[in-house]
């Protein structure tokens, strides 16, 4: 073991180009102690206590970052416009928090780093998913999300014409029903044994109101064998 091939701190090889043994550290390394891991950016916190702004300057490529994370990792439970309607969240799981709402629309940026980093009530942590520079990309595309779904004629630049989503819908021909708020089905879709799928009906409505006759159990006399009467 002595005498075998390995590298000396410190000393020259013939082994990589520059003639280095030691080789550069990996882009982007940060050691132990420069990690600063009580900052503002790494926490969210200013004397423990959230604070409202940005660490770096937001762009156009920063949200535009923010909006891919965002529908990566956060649409599933809170959806792509951040009303807490998300796939999950129409399947069962806990609901998750409306970005529209009045505390949050008045919540500091540094909240919802925080509860990115560390969860919050049945929404898990993401710090090990997501990096601390892309939280706040996300924070910002969240803070643009309650501006779209929130905007006041203020807050557009002098000289810009503004026209409502219904307006814009009528001129080009959209149905009608195209501005308004989607809503979900009445009814839901399961599965069956034999593989097809089954109709359930809303609560109070007739057991087969809504289920289609293809679904509907279909009775034999146990004598003949011939279908009964229903």
């Amino acid at each position: 073991m002595h005498d075998q091939p390995k590298f000396f701190p410190q000393r020259g090889t013939t082994l990589f180009a520059d003639g280095r043994s030691v080789r550069p550290q990996v882009a982007n390394t940060v050691a132990r102690s420069q990690a600063h891991p009580d900052s503002y950016f790494a926490t969210g916190l200013v004397d423990g206590k959230e604070a409202d702004g940005m660490p770096f300057a937001v762009t156009p490529a920063l949200l535009e970052r923010g909006q891919e994370r965002f529908n990566i990792y956060c649409t599933p439970c809170h959806s792509r416009v951040g009303n807490g309607q998300g796939m999950l969240v129409q399947r069962g799981y806990s609901k998750a928090s409306d970005f529209h709402g009045a505390r949050l629309r008045q919540a500091p940026l540094g909240h919802f780093f925080h509860v990115i980093t560390n969860g919050y009530g049945s929404m898990p942590d993401y710090a090990a998913q997501v990096t601390p520079a892309d939280r706040w990309a996300i924070v910002a595309y969240i803070r643009a999300l309650q501006l779209s779904q929130n905007a006041q004629p203020g807050d557009v630049p002098a000289g810009q014409h503004v026209e409502s989503l219904k307006s814009l819908a009528e001129s080009q021909g959209l149905p009608t029903g195209f501005s308004e708020q989607p809503r979900l089905p009445e009814t839901s879709v399961t599965g069956t044994p034999e593989g097809k799928l089954l109709v359930l009906p809303t609560p109070g409505a007739s057991p087969t109101s809504n289920v289609p006759a293809a679904a509907k159990p279909v009775v034999k006399s146990p004598t003949t064998g011939e279908p009964a009467k229903q």
